[in-house]
């Protein structure tokens, strides 16, 4: 869906490349039980980019302007020889923030070798402390515990982590202050994500959003905040710290404060389609462009176009089109990784 808007016309800097459509446990994003039963079919090998097609696809993209790539699924950790990836990535000019999202549990296993191949930092999702809750949110007996541990494997190989909560209203909101004081005293950045709209299986409605300011009330009611200024134009969460202390949080609003004027970001699925908004209804297919035998010139441009065209602010349109009971067909989270 277009909505034309010439303050969209911002600089391509943030790539999130999904490299794998699997995952092992859901969330309550994109990986709702009705659609990713067992007997779904998921992406065949072939399917998928391989390492040299996205390597080279991001090779292109840096000489535009990309410096910022983040590695998503599915659960990333599925792909096999992921720090392959790592390492070839983190050896092109510009590329200088390479980072990953995990649910955390394949953690213990490959963070020493995620960090021997470059990885910096990495972001696992987990939506509660108490395992009730945060089993009835990723859908799988997968325990919080798992988690935590991976979360310690990776601090142990010297990985920087965030870990993301999205806030979903009447199901874990309880667990906001919970997992306030057990990150704070670990030092990782904890960061509270609204609960969104995303593709069109989640069963996502207003009421169930639990506003960001809330979630500040909440918290400053126990730990003062501070609020800190963005590290750079077009950063997403609004960012605060504890007083008196280094450690910090961030709010993602993109219900209540969307940031689509500012947005820097196009995403890539696994099997190569790129969307220029997590809300978008079509993708391009820069696999078959890879596979026709492009020059990287043509790639290129193809690329400044996809993004100097765009005119996605589907956040900044939310309300009229809820007014209006429209509901575009949105590409899934499970499929662009976030």
């Amino acid at each position: 869906m277009d909505y034309p808007n010439d303050t969209l016309k911002r600089p391509l800097k943030d790539l999130r490349i999904s490299v794998i459509d699997q995952c092992n446990f859901r969330c309550p994003y994109c990986m709702p039980a009705e659609v990713f039963g067992s007997q779904y079919a998921f992406l065949k090998k072939n399917e998928l980019l391989n390492f040299e097609e996205i390597t080279r696809l991001v090779r292109i993209a840096a000489d535009l302007g990309v410096h910022k790539i983040r590695l998503t699924g599915g659960e990333p950790l599925l792909r096999k020889n992921l720090d392959q990836l790592i390492k070839m990535l983190t050896d092109i000019p510009g590329i200088d923030d390479l980072a990953l999202t995990t649910n955390g549990v394949l953690l213990p296993r490959f963070a020493s070798a995620l960090k021997g191949a470059g990885l910096r930092r990495l972001t696992v999702s987990m939506d509660a402390l108490d395992n009730g809750v945060f089993q009835k949110m990723n859908g799988r007996n997968v325990d919080v515990q798992s988690v935590l541990t991976g979360i310690e494997a990776a601090a142990e190989a010297g990985l920087s982590i965030k870990v993301n909560m999205v806030v979903q209203k009447g199901v874990n909101e309880g667990e906001i202050l919970p997992m306030v004081r057990y990150f704070r005293e670990t030092g990782h950045t904890l960061r509270f994500i609204e609960f969104m709209d995303v593709g069109n299986h989640n069963g996502w409605s207003l009421e169930q959003v639990f506003p960001s300011l809330k979630i500040v009330e909440l918290i400053q009611a126990e730990f003062p905040l501070e609020p800190l200024n963005p590290n750079y134009r077009g950063e997403v969460a609004r960012r605060y710290r504890y007083k008196g202390s280094e450690v910090e949080i961030g709010i993602i609003a993109s219900v209540t404060q969307p940031f689509c004027a500012n947005c820097t970001r196009a995403r890539l699925s696994a099997d190569g389609k790129l969307y220029t908004c997590l809300f978008a209804t079509e993708g391009w297919d820069m696999r078959e462009i890879l596979r026709n035998g492009e020059n990287d010139d043509d790639i290129r441009e193809t690329l400044r176009e996809i993004w100097v065209n765009r005119h996605d602010r589907y956040s900044e349109m939310r309300t009229e089109i809820l007014k209006k009971h429209l509901h575009p067909h949105k590409v899934e989270m499970s499929y662009i990784g976030g």
